[in-house]
């Protein structure tokens, strides 16, 4: 389904940006497009979908706190902020700024943000693959 591919990674963004683990995100982004799925739902333009879209994941993400507590006056400035960072784009454009950022780090310091966000390697992971213990991964992470 193309909406699934314009949107999903948006979506996944910004679940992460409120808050929710990559675990969960997935989940969330998953449920998602399942409601859009199961409603009837009538694509009118590029704008009404992104909001249907995020009202839905947030609604979502909210629910998922039912058996722990969560404070919703964060969530709206939470929203307010991803507000900012996603713009026009979804996010894009900054994300292609971090990617370009990335590119220029050399050695340990990329390997490390590398294997983080990309492949989701946790600090424990990293740290073996270096040899080194998790305090080592931080310092690492840094650079020279």
């Amino acid at each position: 389904m193309r909406l699934v591919q314009r949107h999903q990674v948006q979506v996944w963004r910004y679940v992460r940006f409120l808050g929710a683990s990559a675990e969960l995100a997935d989940d969330l982004v998953q449920e998602t497009f399942l409601q859009l799925l199961r409603a009837p739902f009538a694509e009118r333009s590029e704008a009404a979908t992104v909001t249907w879209l995020r009202i839905v994941a947030r609604g979502l993400y909210v629910r998922s706190f039912r058996r722990q507590p969560f404070q919703l006056a964060e969530l709206d400035d939470i929203e307010a902020a991803w507000n900012g960072f996603a713009a026009d784009d979804g996010g894009e454009q900054r994300v292609a700024r971090l990617r370009r950022c990335v590119e220029q780090l050399t050695g340990r310091a990329r390997d490390v943000v590398r294997w983080h966000y990309e492949e989701r390697c946790s600090r424990t992971n990293i740290g073996e693959r270096l040899g080194i213990g998790e305090d080592g991964v931080a310092r690492a992470s840094r650079g020279p």
